[in-house]
């Protein structure tokens, strides 16, 4: 009897030995963070982690793998860990090339909501005895790298109370919806797509018609009124919204194990990082009837009530954006904070920098120009002492002014339309050297700080072109209200590219652009002045001969040329997969029209390749009309639509179209005949003359 209790002892041992070794490992890389470096005497940097609720941060750990510069005296330099603003490690560098921290985490270690875990990596570098020959020695520097990794063990299926309808959308990876695809369908794919990009900050997400989902996917989205939802799927709906309601539903399926039978597993793709240690979940976004499914999808659009749904379902009795709209604020002044800026206490010697980015879609409109306001403080500089502030707009020197001995920090700077772009880094620099004869003891005496509050962006003058173009994309869209327009043949491939504009609209510090959605069939020429008009059309809709003011006539094949060697440069083909997009003013009292097609047997992904393409950073001021491939190719164009290097080629007749393909060798194949028979002639009168010589 012993030897039968010592077995099932040293099984159980066993087994749970296992399942403590069951560890998921995802790099920094992985989780956004590549090679991070660090330069001069003292510096820093810090990583946020987002930390999925199922992750048990107790058994969890992270690894460490940092490469110091080789001109670094070790013993005299120094490495700093700190985790949730503590510190956990201090150590001296050792003569590896390449060294290795194991660091435990623990359940404290994350952020009062349990959603992120903060790692900051600190540095006190030395290459010589002498701090001052030190000072902005190029040499000085410590890389974190992005091989580094979070080894982070599941939790026990109690832990799945912690997974709600707040944080499901951080694990999701597709949306599906009805085969039979109606514009409820369309607007609720639209703002679920919307909120997963919002969530987890990727473009990786699949969009499938309830006929055609993957057995792999697990882990998702489902739209649709109650009675549209499979038989199978509506069965896991424990809770029955009556007449007018509407329901989202988190499904919570058995656990499955992401981690193997013990050992370890490296996640190397975000899709595999979001979904580590993902259940069998779907998250229904349903309604008894029409009415209530619009109620479910105006809740689904509001992030205030998203955020706030800590339960497995959320019963909708009412809902509107009024509230929403009403809070909408000027946008033309953004402080530092507003765009996501954080206080940052600097101190120290050498290059002191400070980091923020902001986007002209932060705007209420697309600027010609931005005052940047800075205001903060900083130690008044001693006699002899050297101080200077510089300010860089995506790389480059705009600004640089002397520090003095007030210690007051109060200047502004105004950039114009070439300077900024779409997207921008802005980055501050307090650079100080001190008196020669004061650098043993001037180290610490030096500090700087922004107050992100009272520094702002405020954009001046709109930009105002007479065309439009993607440059000015989304943010024509900002003010005034906006109509989303499918071809109803076309409902059922548009789902992901309207996704991915509905995230776009609304991707700035104040989302509240909720557009009205119609079928082209339905709406008049008097709606298209109305509104901004956003229209995913197909090739051949009535509709499209609506637009008068359109560059390009996408229902007609035509050419483009380039225009300083007039070489064609692209050919319309209903073979190839391709998205087309343009952009330009409409009828209207100044409204703003997106229309985007596509061609080829897969429209859906070259929709959504011309729907992400239009909003990169490529995008110039005057870029109007774009291509783009299923294969990530993309073209911007500046068509005119009179313009010589476009020409429309199905108008033409039979002999036209041929004249123009083989003119050049139909003119070669005359130019020989007419050699030939100038050679014949004069072989004809050659021989008349010598017989006449005879």
């Amino acid at each position: 009897m012993k030897k039968i209790f010592t077995l099932l002892q040293l099984l159980t041992f066993l087994l749970i030995g296992q399942v403590a070794l069951a560890q998921t490992n995802i790099t920094f890389k992985t989780l956004g963070h590549d090679d991070d470096s660090i330069f001069g005497m003292s510096g820093a940097t810090s990583f946020y982690f987002k930390i999925d609720p199922l992750v048990d941060m107790n058994r969890s750990k992270v690894v460490i793998y940092y490469e110091p510069s080789q001109a670094l005296i070790k013993d005299l330099s120094y490495i700093n860990v700190l985790i949730a603003d503590q510190p956990v490690y201090s150590g001296r560098l050792t003569r590896d090339s390449i060294q290795r921290l194991v660091l435990p985490l623990k359940d404290v270690y994350l952020t009062e909501n349990h959603q992120y875990l903060k790692i900051q990596v600190k540095t006190l570098l030395t290459i010589t005895d002498n701090k001052c020959k030190d000072l902005d020695n190029p040499a000085m520097w410590l890389k974190v790298k992005g091989y580094s990794y979070l080894s982070l063990a599941g939790n026990n299926r109690t832990a799945y109370r912690n997974v709600n309808i707040s944080n499901s959308f951080d694990t999701k990876t597709a949306i599906v919806y009805p085969a039979l695809t109606s514009l409820n369908d369309l607007k609720a794919v639209a703002w679920a797509y919307s909120r997963m990009r919002k969530s987890v900050n990727t473009s990786d997400i699949h969009v499938f018609p309830a006929d055609r989902v993957p057995d792999s996917v697990k882990n998702y989205v489902m739209v649709g009124n109650i009675e549209q939802l499979p038989a199978n799927k509506r069965s896991l709906i424990s809770v029955t919204p009556q007449s007018g309601q509407g329901l989202l539903y988190l499904y919570k399926g058995p656990s499955t194990d992401t981690s193997g039978a013990g050992g370890y597993r490296f996640v190397r793709s975000s899709a595999g990082a979001r979904q580590a240690f993902a259940n069998n979940e779907i998250l229904f976004v349903t309604g008894a009837d029409d009415a209530g499914y619009e109620k479910a999808i105006t809740a689904l659009a509001n992030l205030n009530v998203i955020n706030s749904a800590y339960g497995d379902y959320l019963v909708v009795n009412t809902a509107n954006h009024d509230l929403v709209k009403s809070l909408s604020e000027n946008r033309s002044r953004l402080t530092f904070r507003q765009v996501g800026g954080v206080s940052n206490f600097l101190s120290g010697i050498g290059s002191l920098k400070s980091v923020y980015n902001f986007k002209n879609s932060d705007f209420d409109f697309t600027p010609k120009e931005i005052e940047i306001k800075l205001t903060g403080t900083y130690s008044g500089l001693n006699p002899g002492d050297r101080g200077f502030f510089n300010v860089y707009l995506n790389g480059m020197l705009i600004s640089s002014e002397k520090l003095n001995e007030s210690g007051k920090l109060n200047t502004s700077v105004v950039v114009n339309r070439y300077q900024h772009r779409k997207y921008n880094s802005l980055t501050t620099e307090f650079r100080f050297y001190p008196n020669s004869g004061n650098c043993q003891n001037a180290f610490l005496n030096f500090f700087g700080e922004i107050d992100v509050d009272k520094s702002y962006l405020e954009s001046r003058n709109p930009f105002v072109n007479n065309n439009l173009s993607f440059y000015q994309y989304p943010e024509a869209f900002n003010s005034g209200s906006t109509r989303i327009i499918v071809s109803k043949n076309l409902a059922k491939y548009a789902a992901g590219a309207i996704g991915e504009i509905l995230f776009e609209l609304n991707n700035n510090i104040n989302a509240s652009n909720f557009p009205e959605f119609s079928y082209a069939e339905e709406v008049s020429e008097s709606d298209l002045k109305k509104s901004h008009i956003i229209a995913i059309l197909s090739k051949d809709d009535p509709l499209m001969d609506k637009f008068p003011d359109a560059p390009v006539k996408f229902n007609h094949a035509f050419r483009l040329y380039n225009n300083q060697d007039n070489k064609v440069i692209y050919s319309l083909s209903d073979s190839v997969s391709n998205g087309l997009a343009q952009i330009f003013y409409g009828r209207g009292s100044s409204n703003s029209v997106l229309i985007i097609t596509g061609t080829g047997q897969h429209i859906s992904d070259a929709l959504v390749a011309a729907s992400k393409a239009i909003t990169e950073q490529l995008s110039t001021l005057t870029s109007n009309v774009c291509i783009a491939d299923i294969n990530d190719n993309k073209y911007l164009f500046n068509i005119e639509k009179n313009g010589d290097n476009l020409e429309y080629t199905d108008g033409k007749t039979g002999f036209a179209r041929f004249w123009d393909n083989y003119n050049l060798y139909v003119l070669l194949g005359v130019l020989i005949l007419i050699l030939l028979a100038f050679l014949y002639v004069r072989s004809k009168v050659q021989r008349s003359q010598d017989i006449i010589n005879d």
